[in-house]
């Protein structure tokens, strides 16, 4: 176990696993580890690991200049409100002005500033999208301590196919 600011944390290592079982998706491995646990099984001596890992990319939209400018100007609006907070709070005067300047000149610069940056970075039609990416597994194994092994085996024997 390693230990850190005197709370102890499990280790993701078991000594000696054993293979319960492969499933194809994380949802039956965990049923597996659920049912284990609904028997009064020591859970704590289970793993789940994914294997066979995939990177998947989902194309969310098109990236255009509208939506560039507009994250860009919401960016730089948000920095700007921060700097003008900070001048308000140190001058004399002049507090409501610099609240309401700073966050449109923020604005001003973070779209134009967003639209160089997009101009370079897609010259040549590259990366015209949005989108976000995830590392999945594509199966999913259950380890068992090598003490618990016969006793999952026979739980999961009498399990029922399905939930």
């Amino acid at each position: 176990m390693a230990v850190s600011r005197g709370i102890s944390r499990p280790s993701l290592n078991l000594e000696y696993p054993m293979s319960l079982g492969i499933y194809d998706d994380y949802s039956r491995a965990q049923y597996a580890v659920d049912y284990l646990s609904d028997h009064e099984f020591p859970v704590q001596n289970v793993a789940i690991v994914g294997t066979e890992l995939k990177s998947v990319e989902r194309v969310t939209g098109r990236l255009t200049h509208g939506k560039v400018a507009a994250a860009g100007a919401v960016s730089g609006l948000w920095i700007g409100l921060f700097v003008g907070i900070a001048f308000a709070l140190f001058s004399d005067r002049g507090q409501i002005g610099f609240l309401i300047t700073t966050p449109l000149l923020g604005a001003a610069f973070g779209a134009i500033w967003s639209q160089l940056a997009y101009r370079t970075a897609t010259r040549g039609g590259t990366r015209d999208f949005v989108s976000i990416s995830q590392i999945v597994a594509t199966r999913y194994e259950v380890l068992i301590e090598h003490r618990f092994i016969e006793q999952a085996r026979g739980l999961v024997a009498a399990m029922p196919a399905s939930r």
